[in-house]
């Protein structure tokens, strides 16, 4: 019972730390985007493109329209959208 035991925590933590390599691998590309700017205010529940002071990833946005969650969008755009501020 314990090997099976170590080979599942074993499995666990490997699994986690390519998540993890993945996640920052996503967000490097995000903020690499060459045109796009931060727009916040105009984030759908669940569709924020990274961290604020309530969470640390991306797609954690509780709720519509938070103030302070954001989403990349082409530069120029995120003043035409009602509600929507440059971060």
């Amino acid at each position: 019972m314990k090997n099976e035991t170590r080979k599942s925590l074993t499995s666990s933590a490997i699994a986690g730390a390519f998540a993890i390599s993945l996640m920052a691998a996503s967000g490097s590309v995000l903020a690499a985007k060459p045109g796009m700017e931060k727009c916040q205010g105009i984030v759908k529940a669940g569709m924020n493109d990274c961290g604020t002071s309530k969470h640390s990833c991306a797609g954690q946005a509780s709720v519509d329209g938070d103030p302070e969650e954001w989403v990349y969008v082409p530069k120029g755009t995120c003043e035409k959208i009602v509600g929507g501020k440059v971060k």
